[in-house]
């Protein structure tokens, strides 16, 4: 992740935040391990594309659930982060996952379209459906996320 923008998280809202990342091309440094990137953020709604890796496959040669957890965890806090102002933070305090199809190498790119359902002003629900590229669901899930106090 770019320094830069890192740096000046406090000084953007959530949803610039997510808007600057877009246009950089960047991901954190848990999506770059993981394969994920930030592909679309608006008001209340995120989308993030994870790229499945063989380095991901569990000693059955099949997809760790983690890689499908990881990527829904992220999609919903990018869709919770657009509802958030300068500064302010946030936390997973719960997070629900649904598996319902096998991801793998062969699938290609995933990704999980999050829409926030509440925000509150110290919590936040979000839903989210991963699919790939033809539309098919392979996981949904939920999560609430505690509001930090504004930093900085």
């Amino acid at each position: 992740m770019s320094e830069d923008i890192y740096q000046r998280y406090t000084q953007l809202s959530g949803l610039e935040f997510l808007k600057e990342l877009i246009a950089m091309g960047d991901a954190s440094p848990m999506g770059q391990l993981m394969n994920l990137r930030v592909m679309e953020a608006s008001d209340g709604r995120a989308v993030v594309e994870g790229v499945p890796d063989a380095r991901f496959y569990n000693t059955m040669r099949r997809m760790h659930g983690g890689f499908a957890a990881t990527l829904i965890d992220t999609g919903l806090g990018c869709a919770v982060m657009t509802k958030l102002g300068k500064g302010v933070g946030y936390g997973t305090i719960e997070l629900k996952v649904n598996y319902v199809r096998k991801i793998d190498v062969e699938t290609g790119p995933v990704y999980c379209n999050s829409t926030v359902l509440h925000a509150g002003r110290t919590m936040l629900t979000a839903e989210c459906k991963v699919v790939d590229r033809a539309g098919l669901l392979h996981a949904h899930g939920s999560g609430t996320f505690l509001v930090y106090p504004k930093q900085g």
